[in-house]
């Protein structure tokens, strides 16, 4: 005689988007109140130039905050690869953090996929199918290929380029290409441009403020 199989609860067919941390939640909330008319409240944020964005990461300093942006975007990574892939070649890979272009994508498909939840129409949700999600897949299946398909490259294929982009002999063909260029525009300003005459100067009566020519 067999035992019966034990009764398992089953799962939901559709997952919500994971929630971000408190500080997340909490860099969201002072954005939304930047973007008010609230002056008050915008004075009380301090520079709004400085405020944490949570689609560019390197924004998050907070090392609290930086911890929960970590959190919430790996399980946006899960999220996706379960809700919105089939094919294995859309699988965002295992070792997405140590790509520095998949991170910078992740954040901001992340905070579209929010903002588009949060719409009051379907309008958002639309565009994030049509172009957001397609465009970052094309975009990761270009840029990652096949080098991390069963483990991570140990050697980043453009390292090469890279390093030559940064050797002496490269940064100074630049460098003085820039100062070529610089030196062109100072050479075709003329006594007669405005860039070399200067500001005009002109005479004004101190009682009736009339500009005198």
């Amino acid at each position: 005689m067999t035992s019966p199989e034990p009764d398992l609860q089953p799962e939901p067919l559709i997952r919500p988007l994971p929630t971000p941390g408190p500080q997340i939640q909490l860099a969201y909330r002072e954005l939304e109140t930047a973007a008010s008319d609230d002056d008050t409240k915008k004075k009380a944020l301090g520079p709004i130039a400085d405020l944490p964005r949570p689609w560019a990461p390197a924004t998050c300093t907070k090392p609290q905050m930086r911890a929960q942006l970590w959190i919430w975007l790996d399980e946006v990574v899960v999220w996706l690869n379960h809700q919105m892939v089939f094919d294995v070649a859309d699988l965002i890979p295992a070792c997405w953090p140590q790509h520095a272009h998949l991170v910078h994508e992740i954040a901001v498909l992340a905070d579209l996929r929010r903002t588009a939840e949060r719409a009051v129409t379907s309008d958002a949700m639309e565009e994030w199918h049509c172009y957001a999600l397609p465009a970052f897949l094309e975009r990761m299946r270009h840029r990652v290929g096949q080098h991390c398909e069963e483990r991570h490259a140990r050697v980043w294929p453009a390292s090469g380029r890279f390093n030559r982009h940064l050797d002496v002999e490269h940064v100074t063909a630049r460098q003085r290409a820039f100062t070529a260029d610089v030196n062109a525009i100072r050479g075709s300003t003329t006594p007669d441009s405005p860039a070399a005459a200067g500001p005009r100067l002109h005479v004004v009566d101190t009682d009736s403020g009339e500009v005198l020519d």
